[in-house]
């Protein structure tokens, strides 16, 4: 379906991560990327009982940058830089893969103990052609450091880029934005990024954009350089995000991103050889899909 303002809506299959299910937003057929966002998952919400626990064992990447959020619960992240942190709600973890990276996503122990509610966001950002392969990073930006964004009945969190008049900390190798917001009931927000491509993505509630209802688990993309109004048909969260337009198509297979087939190729048999750097402290091996 299509307004004026919405060229696409897309609600996403779900799809099993290591001990419950997600909503897979991005990419689809109809749009394989918005900015250089290339992928999107909603992950829950979900209630991991005591004794279980998220467990995403060691994998590669190559290419992209990942960005994850979280609404509620926690994850502890491991890489092959030998980093280890444990992201909470309202912080972001941002792991550039580069020419290869390999990390794993699991719940402690200290969470283990108790039943927890999980819910969050993960995004994959293509790197730019340039820099696709620099070498791998890892950085945590605690919510504190995060702008946070206020208007009349409602506010929300710049995780990345600028918007409304603030500039994320989280440094980044493409132009793009991503924020959180909370809205009242009864709230409209004008929404002007000063980008190219934009989504909005409704975590819990009901937004209207300009006269189209969107419902929650819903991904709308807009039009290109949008100007609408949000708003919020009940209280609402969502995620604003976007950016300049990729130059170049990418190339995606498994988790594995790039400009170039031969690279994913490369990145292909690099895993199945195992010469990928692994992860200290957690060792299991996660077979190619062929």
């Amino acid at each position: 379906m299509s307004t004026d303002s919405i060229t696409l809506r897309i609600t996403g299959k779900p799809k099993d991560i290591g001990g419950f299910e997600v909503r897979r937003l991005l990419p689809v057929a109809q749009c394989r990327s918005v900015g250089a966002f290339v992928f999107l998952d909603h992950m829950g919400p979900a209630i991991l009982a005591a004794g279980e626990g998220l467990d995403v064992q060691p994998h590669p990447h190559i290419g992209l940058a990942t960005v994850t959020y979280l609404y509620e619960g926690s994850i502890l992240h491991r890489d092959s830089l030998g980093s280890v942190q444990e992201i909470s709600p309202g912080d972001v973890n941002l792991m550039t893969a580069g020419r290869g990276i390999v990390h794993s996503e699991r719940s402690s122990e200290e969470s283990r103990a108790t039943d927890r509610s999980i819910q969050g966001l993960q995004l994959w950002v293509a790197l730019p052609k340039e820099h696709e392969d620099m070498a791998p990073a890892f950085s945590h930006t605690p919510k504190s450091a995060l702008p946070e964004l206020t208007g009349e009945g409602w506010h929300g969190r710049l995780v990345a880029g600028s918007l409304f008049g603030e500039t994320s900390p989280v440094s980044t190798m493409n132009r793009f934005f991503f924020a959180d917001i909370r809205a009242d009931a009864g709230v409209s927000i004008p929404f002007t990024p000063d980008y190219e491509e934009a989504a909005v993505y409704v975590v819990d509630g009901e937004l209207d954009i300009d006269g189209a209802t969107l419902e929650a688990g819903t991904l709308a993309v807009l039009e290109k350089h949008p100007t609408v109004t949000l708003t919020s048909m009940k209280e609402a969260v969502f995620v604003v995000l976007g950016g300049d337009a990729l130059p170049e198509p990418r190339f995606m297979y498994w988790n594995f991103v790039s400009t170039s087939q031969e690279k994913i190729e490369r990145a292909k048999n690099d895993w199945r050889e195992q010469s990928f750097d692994s992860v200290p402290g957690d060792n299991s091996f996660v077979p190619l899909p062929e």
